[in-house]
This record gives C-alpha cells, sequence and structure tokens, in this order.
C-alpha cells in the first residue's frame, strides 16, 4: 500500500511566549508571604499549561529571576511549561532591584538571550512582585531597560505586597498606574498571581488583533485584568493604581 503524502500533514511550528516573574526574596517577604507567592505559582502552572496545549498559535514558556543581595534565574533559559517545575523560593537579604533590570535586560534578546527562538516569539508577559524599597538605585538600570525593545512591547504588571511597599517605583516599571495592583493579604496574593498570570498569558498567547482599533496586547491585557478585579467581590481589598482605599489592612497572618 502506497502511502498518500496528501494524508501527512507537518505540524505548524508555535511562536513562543515567555511568562517571566520577577520576585522579591529579600528578608522582609520571608514567612508567610513567600510561602503564599510558592503556593500560588505552582497552582497556578496546570492553568497556564492547559492554555498552552489548547493554542494552536503559541507555547508558553516560564522565566523565573529572584532577587535580595543578588539575582539568580530559576533555571538558564525559559522552560516549556509542559516540563517546568517551580522550585519553591527563600527570602532573605536585601533588594537589588536595578541588577535585577540588568539581568532582565541581557535576557530580553534575540541574538543572545532568553528570546533565541528559531519559529519566533510574542511579546513576553513581565510579571514583578515586592513588598518594600530597592537597596540599590534602579533608576539607571530601568532606563537602559526601557529602550530594550522586548520590554517596550511587554506586558508588564507589578503586584505589590502591602502598604510598604514603593508603589511610584513599580509604576515607574509598568509604565501604567493601573498595571499596579496592591494586595494586603495572603488570599488576595494568591488570587491575584493566579488571576495576573493566567489573564495576561491567554491574551499574549494568542494572535493579536487587527485592525486600527485593535488594543495592544498589553492594553487588552491590562484591561481584562482590571474588568475581572471589578466583578470580583472576594478581591475587593486590591488596590488598583495609586488607590490607597484599603491602606492600613495588611494581615499576613493565617498561613
Amino acid at each position: 500500500m502506497v502511502n498518500d503524502p496528501f494524508n501527512i500533514v507537518d505540524e505548524i511550528p508555535r511562536k513562543a511566549m515567555t511568562l517571566f516573574y520577577l520576585v522579591d526574596t529579600s528578608g522582609s517577604m520571608s514567612g508567610a508571604k513567600i510561602g503564599a507567592l510558592n503556593t500560588a505559582v505552582r497552582e497556578t502552572l496546570p492553568i497556564i499549561e492547559e492554555i498552552s496545549k489548547t493554542n494552536s498559535d503559541s507555547k508558553i514558556k516560564i522565566a523565573v529571576l529572584e532577587f535580595s543581595s543578588g539575582c539568580e534565574w530559576m533555571y538558564p533559559t525559559p522552560i516549556d511549561i509542559e516540563a517546568f517545575e517551580w522550585r519553591d523560593l527563600q527570602a532573605g537579604g536585601l533588594t537589588v532591584l536595578g541588577e535585577a533590570y540588568d539581568n532582565l535586560n541581557q535576557q530580553l534578546s534575540h541574538s543572545h538571550g532568553f528570546m533565541m527562538e528559531a519559529t519566533g516569539s510574542f511579546a513576553p508577559v513581565i510579571i514583578l512582585l515586592s513588598d518594600g524599597a530597592p537597596t540599590d538605585y534602579p533608576e539607571h538600570a530601568l532606563e537602559k531597560l526601557k529602550t530594550n525593545n522586548w520590554f517596550k512591547v511587554a506586558t508588564r504588571i507589578a503586584i505589590a505586597i502591602g502598604d510598604d511597599c514603593v508603589k511610584s517605583t513599580l509604576m515607574d516599571f509598568t509604565g501604567n498606574q493601573e498595571a499596579v495592583l496592591t494586595v494586603h493579604t495572603i488570599d488576595e496574593l494568591k488570587k491575584i498571581i493566579r488571576m495576573v498570570s493566567v489573564t495576561a498569558s491567554r491574551v499574549n498567547s494568542k494572535t493579536a488583533s487587527v485592525g486600527k482599533d485593535a488594543p495592544d496586547k498589553a492594553t487588552e491585557a491590562i484591561d481584562a485584568i482590571g474588568t475581572d478585579i471589578a466583578n470580583d467581590p472576594t478581591l475587593k481589598g486590591i488596590d488598583v493604581g495609586s488607590s490607597t482605599t484599603n491602606s492600613g489592612t495588611d494581615d499576613w497572618t493565617g498561613w
């Protein structure tokens, strides 16, 4: 029997969409905060894996950079979500945010960094999580990062963990105050990590809409996250942007 060549269908290569987590693991994150973060991401990954499996446009990869007194990538390259295993982070040390920006800038490159995909890449999602203020001076590193073309098109979201976080620093990173979300409890932290990771991954891993009035992916993702927060009564304690409605309600017990 002769094989019919027309019955042979090659799988169309999918572009990669990398989800970056930039995680503050300084001493103030110890205990309940880092524990909840580890649990939340670990429980979120299977949902993102399902998004990747059912997406004909792209495959999702994960990259994690922790920063305290220094910086370290969880793995030397982004890992396909199907093969990714979360390694619980430990907290201790300072908050070298500027060094984290430098590390991110080096890897947001298609010639020598994490964006070297033969099939191409979609704009990444970058989620920054922090509970305090940088102990270095990140302004110069951020200015350099802002010239990076991948950073320019990335969906950038920052999660401020508690009232002690300097939100202006996070707003400088996102470039959009609506993309800075402040949580005040362990439950809120876990829920927002899951919701932001899933929503942004879903939006950024699909082919962009076309037309002059079509929103860019970053705008679409941030708008969707804002809508989700507004429509979910369990997230009413989260402050969006410069809002201080829930200031003074920090409670990191119950872990």
